[in-house]
């Protein structure tokens, strides 16, 4: 296996006088998809705001492409090439496309004037590079576009900034069966250029279709960091709800340990 292309080592974080993460080990590598399931309040979401930057730990360090970075906010992240699509997507109604994907990211000549050609052009090339064929024009508007449709424009957004990791949230949650099979192709697709996807779901099967590893959380720590290949949809569901499962006959804390 190659090495780790974003790696959490004992990370903790709390809230007050609540601890909710406790020595997380988290690896993300390049061309894979990490699953990352857990009950709530299991601590996935703030896992994945600490890697975001939008929350600082308070232990642990963090290792990109094997050597010690600092993150201390969402710009520390986002230099590093680590982009965040969250559940609700954060798109503008009444923008179109071209104008959701460069939010405050816009291209610019003479330092005055929107260079629209030019994002247009880097908009269509992205969308097709990712082999997104259910946009008819970039100049669509969000709010005429299908829950798949604007979760593609939000995945396709947060890829255009030559990301390395992707973390993505729910991103089949309220989807119909045929948007949901057009956003888990996108996922895979992704992991197939070489990005690092971590992908957030309640969903084993979405869970067990698409990813190659998975680490699950049970009340802020890892209980296991497996192959997908090496699981179930039982197994899963046990470690989820009771931080082991009796079916790989370990605890689980053993075998992220092991994995």
């Amino acid at each position: 296996m190659s090495e780790p292309l974003f790696e959490l080592r004992g990370v903790d974080k709390s809230f007050g006088a609540v601890q909710v993460l406790h020595g997380v080990d988290f690896k993300v590598y390049p061309g894979q998809v990490t699953a990352l399931v857990g009950d709530n309040g299991a601590g996935k979401s703030t896992l994945v705001k600490t890697m975001a930057g939008i929350y600082r730990a308070d232990a642990g360090e963090f290792l990109f492409e094997g050597k010690p970075v600092h993150i201390n906010g969402p710009k520390d992240s986002a230099a590093l090439g680590i982009e965040v699509v969250y559940q609700d997507l954060a798109l503008c109604d009444n923008l179109d496309i071209v104008q959701n994907m460069f939010l405050g990211r816009e291209t610019v000549t003479g330092g005055v004037l929107l260079d629209e050609l030019t994002m247009e052009d880097r908009a269509r090339s992205t969308l097709t590079s990712l082999s997104v064929r259910t946009v008819k024009s970039v100049r669509q508007s969000v709010a005429s576009l299908s829950g798949g449709q604007r979760q593609t424009v939000a995945i396709a957004k947060a890829v255009l900034w030559n990301s390395r990791v992707v973390l993505l949230d729910e991103p089949t949650a309220a989807l119909g069966v045929a948007q949901t099979r057009q956003v888990l192709d996108l996922v895979r697709r992704l992991a197939d250029q070489g990005l690092g996807v971590v992908l957030i779901s309640h969903n084993m099967v979405d869970v067990l279709e698409v990813s190659d590893r998975i680490t699950a959380l049970f009340l802020g720590r890892v209980a296991a960091d497996i192959k997908a290949s090496d699981t179930n949809h039982s197994q899963i569901v046990e470690l989820i709800t009771a931080g082991r499962s009796g079916d790989i006959g370990i605890p689980a804390a053993t075998a992220a340990k092991s994995a």
